[in-house]
């Protein structure tokens, strides 16, 4: 039997690191629509360095498949709700679950702390992102670029969430 598991990480710690950079180098990569290039990804992770992903202002997760490193997601707190970001599979993982297992726990997590929403920012690109949140939106399922993500993390949310407004 198979299972994933998640656990609470710092984006420093050696896994994080690991996985972080991973995820950038495919991100470069589609991007571009070639190979990375020498220095992409470093300037990548310069110019969108994950630090906000630990304590106070957000949380990174790692997902497991029987215990071998296989993705993350993380949240970035906002006053009354959370962003989600930097969900990644590794491409070895991809369509054994593996992005529902972190997503469910960073919405566990939202919930917790008291979160009324999640606010998800995918790339058009990203289309195996889009496949994983696709069944859990309401809404128009093809995921507009700047999709908003209803919370599933209370009930009696406020109606009308929208991009131009994430606060409401």
């Amino acid at each position: 039997m198979t299972t994933w598991t998640t656990s609470l990480t710092h984006p420093d710690e050696p896994d994080a690191i690991f996985l972080l950079r991973e995820y950038l180098t495919e991100l470069v990569r589609r991007y571009h629509g070639r190979p990375d290039l020498p220095g992409e990804v470093d300037a990548a992770l310069a110019e969108s360095p994950s630090d906000h992903l630990a304590p106070p202002t957000g949380l990174l997760l790692l997902a497991r498949h029987d215990g071998e490193l296989a993705g993350c997601a993380g949240l970035r707190w906002r006053p009354g709700w959370a962003e989600l970001t930097r969900v990644y599979v590794r491409t070895s993982f991809r369509g054994r679950g593996g992005g529902a297992a972190p997503l469910a726990a960073v919405e566990q997590r939202a919930r917790a702390a008291g979160a009324d929403r999640i606010r998800l920012d995918t790339r058009s690109d990203l289309v195996e992102a889009r496949a994983l949140y696709a069944p859990q939106l309401r809404g128009d399922p093809r995921l507009q670029r700047r999709q908003v993500r209803r919370a599933l993390v209370r009930e009696g949310a406020p109606a009308g969430v929208d991009d131009a407004d994430p606060t409401r």
